[in-house]
């Protein structure tokens, strides 16, 4: 119906067109028409008055052989008049020559337009044949093109066929990988459990009686202890000591803190089968408390993630976290401290069972590294953020583990932390920025002065601590929104972007770790620095994480240590 309207209406263009020329060119020649058809009857008349001039002549002629003998009078006349007639139809004949050529001319004037826009017709025609011409070579390109995307659409889709079937090959691959790492785990840890068992069995053979030279340890009261001095440097006395052959003293990782009467008590002890330089294999740079306070976990950059048991001040290895691809940047246990969430910068989360160091989740879908991730309060959901200015929402509930929703925050996301409705991250461009879960909107945002490396919340969840790299460790009021006390201590500088730092258990202290390796701790009632304790790392301290139980507080840094603070 459409074609047929347009096909009418471009036949009415044409005729009107047609119309419009006929009406100008006929009123510039219709003068001349007039003209030369006026010119036509004289010279029609001509030729009848010649004609009767001669029959008359002829008349004369014959009448005047036929009666010789008529009146010479007579004929005198008739030659005059006849002389008189030849000559006004000479004159006539002369005018009428005479106009004709004047309209010649006119004619010829008139007709230069006409000649000019035949001209400007023909290159209107010619021009027509070109883009006519043009117009089909654009047709049988198009067609082409149609052909070739047709081909290359078809392309595609057996392209993306291959991909999610290269995909679904690779998953089980990353599946039969994954189990069997959890069976070597599995392998690691019974072998742990029936070398611990056979020494149980010799250790409960062989009687232990005391003997008064076994270690001593004598810690001595600090005399400084009101001056503010915080290094832990008071004198640690031991007695000689009877070993078994074959032991070696072990390096020591582990110091004391307590903050229960106000003042800091420091005590070196030994950390078990681990030194201070294999804590890891280079960088450490996520530390956590498990919700019990009897777990540890580290992780570093040799993708691994360490699992140790405080027992009464010592740590001791307890298992290894295998399957990430490349550094771990940060851990969170759930609730119940039954799964372990970490972060790395192969683009993906992970999920291990604690009791048997099962790898059960793998969660890709980042573009960037993933520098943060976190469990929602009710253990089912995990949000994660990535240096891809993402931040993702994961659902472990459904069978496969897949991101529920992704919210661009415009800036890479270096730290999480959340409520039960309420997201909050830090960025890489000064903000904090609050996350509404079920809008997937911001619901405000607060800049600070440097880039945020670092939140944490309090036991009841109203105040937000935040560390930043303008050297400033800032809580956070979240019922107004508001700064509502800043710390910062002569020494103290941010160390990177990833430096963490956290509340105690009762929101009393905070502690955060500092570029020239020492930990500092202020207290939040007085807002004034509490104590510094510098003698144990040798780098940066990476992250701090402080104990639910608030027996224990433990550092790591940029080397390989992990430094253990207890009051036991």
């Amino acid at each position: 119906m459409a074609e047929r309207r347009l096909e009418c209406s471009w036949k009415r263009h044409v005729v009107e067109q047609l119309k419009q020329r006929d009406r100008v060119q006929r009123h510039a020649f219709e003068e001349i028409i007039h003209q030369y058809n006026r010119l036509l009857e004289k010279s029609d008349l001509q030729t009848v008055l010649s004609e009767r001039y001669q029959s008359d002549k002829y008349d004369l002629q014959n009448r005047h052989d036929s009666s010789p003998g008529l009146d010479l009078s007579r004929n005198d006349s008739l030659q005059q008049e006849m002389a008189q007639m030849r000559i006004r139809h000479q004159e006539e004949l002369t005018e009428l020559h005479k106009k004709r050529g004047e309209l010649a001319q006119i004619f010829h004037c008139l007709m230069r337009p006409s000649w000019s826009l035949e001209g400007e017709c023909r290159e209107l025609r010619g021009k027509l044949q070109d883009l006519e011409q043009a117009n089909q070579t654009l047709k049988d390109e198009y067609d082409a093109l149609q052909i070739t995307f047709g081909a290359l659409e078809e392309k595609l889709r057996r392209t993306t066929d291959d991909n999610q079937e290269l995909v679904s090959r690779w998953m089980a691959e990353k599946s039969q990988e994954a189990n069997k790492l959890n069976a070597e785990n599995e392998k690691d840890c019974k072998r742990r459990q029936a070398k611990l068992q056979k020494e149980l069995a010799e250790a409960a053979k062989e009687p232990l009686p005391l003997d008064p030279d076994d270690d001593i340890e004598v810690l001595a009261e600090d005399s400084g202890k009101g001056t503010g001095e915080t290094s832990p440097n008071r004198p640690l006395s031991r007695t000689p000591s009877k070993r078994v052959s074959g032991q070696s003293p072990q390096s020591s990782l582990l110091g004391s803190i307590s903050n229960i009467f106000g003042y800091v008590r420091i005590l070196c002890c030994a950390m078990a089968y681990v030194s201070c330089s294999v804590a890891h294999d280079g960088e450490v740079n996520a530390v956590r408390f498990s919700p019990g306070s009897r777990l540890l976990a580290t992780g570093g950059m040799d993708r691994r993630v360490k699992l140790w048991e405080v027992v009464s001040g010592r740590c001791e290895p307890k298992g290894a976290l295998t399957g990430s691809n490349a550094g771990i940047t940060s851990i969170e246990f759930d609730s119940a401290g039954s799964y372990l969430l970490a972060a790395s910068n192969d683009f993906a989360s992970r999920i291990w069972t604690v009791d048997d160091f099962r790898l059960r989740h793998t969660l890709t879908g980042h573009s960037g590294k993933v520098l943060a991730a976190r469990f929602l309060l009710d253990n089912a959901r995990i949000v994660s953020g990535s240096y891809d200015r993402t931040l993702k929402l994961w659902d472990l509930r459904s069978k496969v583990c897949k991101s529920m929703k992704t919210v661009f925050a415009g800036s890479s996301c270096n730290d999480i932390v959340c409520t039960e409705q309420c997201v909050m991250s830090g960025h890489f461009d000064k903000r904090v920025r609050f996350w509404d879960i079920r809008a997937e909107s911001i619901v405000r945002e607060l800049e600070l002065m440097g880039r945020v490396t670092s939140l944490d919340l309090n036991h009841d969840r109203t105040e937000l601590l935040t560390c930043s790299r303008d050297d400033l460790v800032k809580i956070i009021d979240l019922r107004s929104n508001a700064v509502r006390q800043t710390f910062s201590a002569q020494g103290f500088k941010c160390g990177a972007d990833w430096t963490r730092v956290t509340f105690s258990p009762d929101g009393s202290y905070v502690a955060g770790g500092s570029a020239d390796g020492a930990l500092y701790i202020w207290n939040v009632l007085t807002g004034k620095l509490e104590r510094t304790l510098d003698k144990n790392h040798s780098s940066a301290i990476n992250s701090v994480s402080w104990s639910p139980s608030g027996a224990y507080v433990v550092s790591v840094e940029k080397g390989c240590k992990a430094v253990l603070w207890s009051d036991m």
